[in-house]
């Protein structure tokens, strides 16, 4: 268990903290920022969404820089981040931030990218995260973390930010997705 495995691990325990913050109104009252009001439970979350949400970036620098990429980083990473991801966008439907049609698309193509890479794997195959999943990820990101602040800053002028980033980030998702699955075509095609 190396320092990003460790990192990776810290990620995955944020979650539960995460939802509790998000989903219990634990009666702190509401903070005015930028023109939006906030609740302070979703402030925290939110805050602890954009951490776990960078520990991404700081566990697999962290691995590749000092060589330490495991098989056991290889499993954890992704997993991480399709939990915060899923977790996250669940509570933005539960919320009334996001549509439940986006949330279904998109973690329905990270389930179905998760099988073509089982796929992949039992022929033996390992394969990196492309550019455009990248982006995926981290368009993900900020949508998620604007709906979870609620808008902040953008409320001001009346821009849905957080909606058109949620619609910009599920372009990539479909678009990245339709990408894994061109490019390991013949793994499909090729089965019995």
């Amino acid at each position: 268990m190396n320092i990003p495995n460790q990192i990776t691990v810290s990620r995955i325990f944020m979650i539960p903290l995460f939802v509790v913050f998000m989903l219990v109104d634990f009666g702190w009252g509401t903070l005015v920022l930028l023109g939006t009001s906030l609740p302070v439970e979703h402030l925290i979350g939110a805050i602890i969404f954009i951490f776990a949400s960078i520990t991404d970036f700081i566990d697999g620098y962290y691995a590749r820089k000092h060589n330490l990429v495991t098989n056991m980083g290889k499993f954890l990473d992704p997993l991480a981040d399709k939990l915060l991801v899923s977790a996250a966008l669940i509570i933005l439907v539960e919320l009334g931030f996001a549509a439940a049609w986006i949330v279904i698309l998109i973690i329905s193509r990270e389930f179905a990218v998760t099988g073509l890479r089982l796929i992949l794997a039992d022929e033996g195959e390992v394969v990196a995260a492309k550019q455009l999943g990248k982006i995926k990820m981290w368009t993900q990101i900020v949508a998620i973390s604007a709906l979870l602040l609620h808008n902040i800053i953008f409320e001001m002028f009346n821009i849905p930010f957080g909606t058109i980033m949620l619609y910009v980030s599920l372009f990539f998702t479909i678009w990245s997705g339709w990408d894994y699955f061109y490019a390991n075509r013949r793994v499909l095609l090729d089965s019995k």
